[in-house]
């Protein structure tokens, strides 16, 4: 419930302030609904994305981005399917692990850097979220955005490096949301991916979704591939394992696919590869962006660590190509508004990029592939 307690206290206190204690927090469930998500009185967007800035009034505003209209004379019917990808940056590999060496820790502090995560989600009002090193599903992002409307999936790590982290927030993983009204769940597989037949520590979310406005089916799947160089052939071995994996959830691509994820690769790299010729006929949607529509953007993370500065494309929105258009793709941070110091920083709460695509489904029912 909502309890106005005027403006110097938080009157969502019971939907923002509680998430701050992770007491409760339930340690390494893999995949569940929250117990208590269907008792949770909805809360409304605008007030809570109106506590995150009360919040961080003493942070700059956040970083103007426009959408980029890329729709090439095609008709809709229907409404636009907004995507959003994002490694929202594991508190404990945050603070802990990961050694941002121009970021001061003030700007890591979870209490404000959850409500920068947050502000970025509801000013998008994304209809399905893919996330990356989530480590506060259980006290912040399942309670609060199922109460948003959205039904929400979880799969953490096997071995999650946030373990290895003093009082860290249990395991992290990858995270799909999507708003109820909008889909309906036909089905959902999680996948803990191998190579060479092995099982690894990268998992991946895919789940098939019925459009309620136009009764079509969509397959969304969020992975996180192995991270470092020297390990590409890995990567590659995990990606091939998930594109076959796809190909019998989308039964051989009939249903249209959108594949969200930080795939820890450039797109110079083998596992980029196997998705661009991949028998799904995919296409990587932030290329569109580019003059020629065939390039990836410059760099979708850019940080400062000890051994010097990393500025890499890691991130993509792949999807059907034929089955689906893209309509419009959110631009990027600039330099300049990344500022000398990258990221994260006081403004920005991931050293990763946040990509948002908007798509409609190919009006030509026959036209599938």
């Amino acid at each position: 419930a909502v309890c106005s307690m005027g403006n110097s206290t938080s009157r969502l206190y019971s939907a923002l302030a509680k998430t701050l204690s992770s007491s409760a927090v339930p340690q390494h469930q893999d995949c569940l609904e929250h117990p208590d998500s269907a008792r949770l009185d909805p809360i409304d967007p605008k007030d809570l994305l109106e506590e995150c800035q009360i919040v961080l009034q003493k942070r700059p505003p956040r970083f103007q981005r426009d959408f980029v209209n890329l729709k090439k004379n095609a008709t809709s019917n229907h409404r636009p399917i907004r995507v959003m990808q994002w490694n929202i940056l594991a508190q404990a590999l945050g603070e802990g692990k990961d050694n941002f060496v121009q970021c001061p820790m003030e700007a890591l502090k979870w209490e404000e850097r959850k409500c920068l995560i947050l502000e970025e989600i509801l000013a998008y009002k994304p209809d399905i979220l893919c996330l990356q090193e989530v480590d506060h599903y259980f006290d912040t992002f399942e309670p609060l955005l199922s109460r948003l409307g959205y039904q929400c999936t979880f799969f953490p790590k096997p071995w999650s490096p946030c373990l290895d982290v003093e009082q860290n927030n249990g395991p992290d993983g990858c995270a799909l949301f999507f708003m109820k009204d909008r889909f309906e769940l036909i089905n959902s597989a999680n996948i803990r991916l191998t190579a060479m037949k092995l099982k690894t520590n990268q998992v991946a979310i895919a789940q098939t979704l019925k459009c309620n406005e136009t009764g079509r089916l969509f397959c969304i799947a969020v992975t996180h591939l192995k991270a470092r160089t020297g390990w590409e052939r890995f990567r590659s071995a995990q990606g091939c394992d998930l594109l076959q994996n796809l190909k019998t959830i989308t039964q051989g691509a009939e249903i249209p696919l959108i594949i969200c994820g930080d795939f820890n690769a450039e797109p110079t790299e083998e596992v980029y590869r196997e998705f661009s010729n991949s028998s799904l006929n995919l296409n990587s949607a932030y290329k569109l962006l580019s003059p020629d529509g065939q390039s990836e953007p410059p760099y979708t993370t850019w940080k400062i660590r000890p051994s010097g500065e990393c500025r890499h494309t890691l991130d993509y929105i792949w999807y059907s190509q034929h089955a689906l258009n893209v309509n419009s793709a959110l631009g990027l941070l600039t330099e300049e508004q990344i500022g000398p110091n990258r990221l994260p920083s006081f403004n920005y709460p991931s050293d990763h990029l946040s990509l948002v695509c908007d798509f409609s489904f190919n009006q030509d029912p026959d036209r599938l592939l």
